[in-house]
């Protein structure tokens, strides 16, 4: 409906004003919500900005439906719907990807990380990183689509697409055959529970920690710092080694090759002595034993638990620590290793005959 202009103004005043009310209320009835219940709070703040900004283009777009000023042709109104509608439809998918980040974190939050078992809370979290992305994805794909299909012009072609869609289909499927595979591999992972976020691993001979985990590839950080960036793909086609698979506890072995005359007993002593002396040995498993005699020397081998890789290997380093000492400050030094070497004299010879003379 046309109006004359200063009404159309004084409309869309009043409506901005409103909204602007409204937005205000909505904001402080969330924070008076947010002493009492934190979440009202935290969903304030994922989507404060994209309700705001929802809010005020749904109004001008409604105003701009109902009336429109006389003094505007035709053409250059459609012009403005078709930018309110361009931008109601990226505030609508603002908002509601805002909101399954909310929902997503809010999931998060219900399971720790920072704990001796995390393991569900690394697998909830490797799982919500990954629907995060498809969702985003999914957000912004409908959006566009929408986007698009505001213009009369994609319209008129749609059912030429349609028709080639099955040619371009086919191109792309061979063109993005490996996205895809990895795509897929990553989705994989994150489901069937192969690998977490957090998990110890060893990839390539490699130790280290799966910091992140996208839909395309998957980022380890080594023990020295370094970041191994492998596609998804190559954990489901090439072996690999999961330490956290089902627990984080793990069993370690130090082994040292002493001498025969080595106090077994008195070696065991002092594992006890180390073990109850540190707070790295978690108190589940604890053994000495001779594995191995050959070679004049016999192996003799440790095995401990701690309660993850990292503080493991901290005990197999101090454990060895303190036997190598107790060997080298052993009485006598009986425990290093030595080299026995038997000197035999040699055998006496008898003299060898004298030449045979012949007669003259």
């Amino acid at each position: 409906m046309a109006v004359p202009f200063t009404d159309f103004a004084l409309t869309l005043l009043i409506a901005l004003l409103v909204t602007l009310v409204g937005v205000v209320v909505v904001h402080v009835v969330a924070h008076l919500l947010s002493r009492r219940w934190p979440v009202a709070g935290e969903l304030s703040r994922y989507t404060a900005v994209p309700f705001r900004l929802l809010a005020v283009v749904l109004v001008i777009a409604v105003v701009c439906r109902t009336s429109r000023p006389q003094d505007v042709t035709p053409n250059i109104w459609e012009g403005v719907e078709l930018v309110l509608r361009l931008l109601s439809i990226g505030a609508v998918a603002w908002f509601v990807g805002a909101l399954l980040l909310f929902l997503e974190d809010l999931g998060l939050q219900r399971y720790r990380t920072d704990v001796t078992d995390n393991r569900n809370a690394r697998r909830l979290r490797t799982q919500v990183l990954v629907i995060r992305r498809l969702t985003v994805a999914l957000v912004v794909l409908i959006a566009l689509g929408a986007a698009l299909l505001s213009f009369p012009g994609v319209r008129a072609v749609g059912a030429s697409l349609l028709a080639s869609a099955g040619l371009l289909s086919v191109v792309g499927a061979v063109a993005a055959q490996s996205t895809l595979a990895n795509v897929f591999a990553g989705i994989q992972l994150a489901f069937s529970d192969a690998i977490r976020i957090d998990d110890v691993v060893v990839v390539d001979n490699q130790w280290g920690r799966i910091e992140e985990l996208t839909l395309s590839y998957v980022v380890v950080h080594l023990w020295d710092d370094r970041r191994l960036v492998l596609p998804c793909g190559y954990f489901t086609k090439e072996p690999y080694e999961n330490w956290t698979r089902r627990t984080s506890e793990l069993l370690g072995a130090v082994e040292l090759d002493l001498d025969w005359r080595t106090d077994v007993d008195g070696l065991r002593t002092r594992l006890d002595e180390i073990l109850e002396t540190t707070t790295l040995w978690d108190g589940r498993t604890k053994s000495l034993q001779v594995t191995d005699a050959t070679g004049g020397l016999v192996r003799i081998r440790v095995l401990v638990t701690a309660a993850d890789a990292s503080t493991l290997f901290d005990l197999r380093c101090r454990v060895r620590e303190g036997l190598v000492a107790w060997a080298r400050d052993d009485a006598d030094a009986a425990s290093l290793p030595r080299q026995r070497v038997e000197l035999v004299p040699p055998a006496r010879t008898a003299p060898s005959p004298a030449p045979f003379a012949s007669p003259s």
